[in-house]
């Protein structure tokens, strides 16, 4: 590419080849379909223009192999086009099972991140090459959308959800981080950099920052300040279930149906109290007495109990 005239970013991560293919190829298609019709039509209007006004223009004949030619082509093209972007979106939306999970909490105009590990980063993020990062993020206030151009990613971050993606860096550097979605009038500031070290230096960095706890050590102490342990006893001989290795677990509510315990369903349970068969509904919700940061800490908790039995309601 030219280097006073980069046509598209670096392709700095392991998907990054397979859309820039994908856009090739559309973008290809679209400029051979635009040059191939506006061509016919100049032709057609100066070679079939009318030279008098006499001229009675032959009855036009039907042509069966043309008329399925142009019908064919086109949805053909249209289903290869089709099929190979679902396949890269379908490969892409699934984070390998070994990935490091990182959590990102984005506010008007911020980017907030937390490693499991403890360290806590604003508008920027370091992650080491070749190994594929999870990306778990949420919202304070409104829409964003976490956008890497180098990664070729990009994902809407809602407030009240969870929304994941996931990236594995092939180069170390600092590349650009953006919010793709206009979230008002500091959205052109909301901006930052991902920084992608050799995994060795990763190390020595991650290491080098100031000692905190980890976000499950975090949540422990929010488990008990928030008085937890009174309910969710380790054996599920309190009044709610054990937590003792749930996550990931299906569990069966109350009304009949069954669920993950994945993220999703720990944030709305602690926010919403879902009842749980042979527990009575008495937990209480801490909508509003929680923030992002806490209620992530509290699930990472939850993630690291290792599971101790079989619990009511599960199976």
């Amino acid at each position: 590419m030219w280097q006073g005239f980069p046509v598209r970013p670096d392709q700095a991560s392991t998907i990054a080849a397979g859309w820039d293919h994908l856009f090739y190829f559309l973008t290809g298609i679209s400029i051979f379909f635009s040059v191939l019709i506006f061509s016919t039509l100049f032709y057609l209007a100066i070679r079939y223009r009318r030279r008098s006004q006499d001229e009675i223009p032959p009855p036009t004949k039907e042509n069966l192999p043309v008329e399925l030619t142009w019908t064919l082509v086109p949805c053909g093209l249209c289903v290869i086009m089709f099929l190979w972007a679902s396949s890269l979106f379908i490969r892409n939306s699934r984070p390998p099972e070994a990935a490091a999970e990182i959590f990102v909490v984005g506010k008007q105009w911020m980017w907030k991140v937390q490693h499991p590990e403890g360290p806590r980063e604003i508008n920027e993020l370091h992650v080491p090459a070749n190994r594929p990062i999870k990306l778990t993020m949420t919202s304070e206030d409104v829409v964003h959308d976490f956008g890497v151009p180098a990664f070729r990613i990009k994902k809407d971050v809602v407030p009240g959800m969870y929304t994941t993606e996931w990236f594995a860096a092939t180069q170390a550097g600092r590349f650009h981080l953006f919010c793709d979605q206009y979230c008002g009038m500091g959205h052109s500031s909301m901006v930052g950099w991902i920084v992608v070290m050799p995994p060795d230096d990763y190390e020595r960095w991650l290491n080098s920052q100031v000692k905190v706890e980890s976000m499950a050590a975090a949540g422990a102490k929010l488990f008990l300040q928030l008085g937890c342990e009174t309910c969710h006893l380790k054996e599920g001989a309190g009044l709610g279930p054990s937590l003792q290795g749930l996550f990931g677990k299906e569990l069966k509510l109350q009304n009949g149906k069954t669920v993950v315990a994945d993220d999703a369903f720990l944030r709305s349970t602690i926010l919403n109290p879902i009842p749980v068969p042979g527990y009575p509904a008495i937990m209480p919700t801490f909508q509003g007495q929680m923030s992002e940061d806490e209620i992530l800490q509290i699930i990472a908790y939850i993630k690291s109990l290792p599971a101790t039995g079989e619990r009511k309601g599960t199976k």
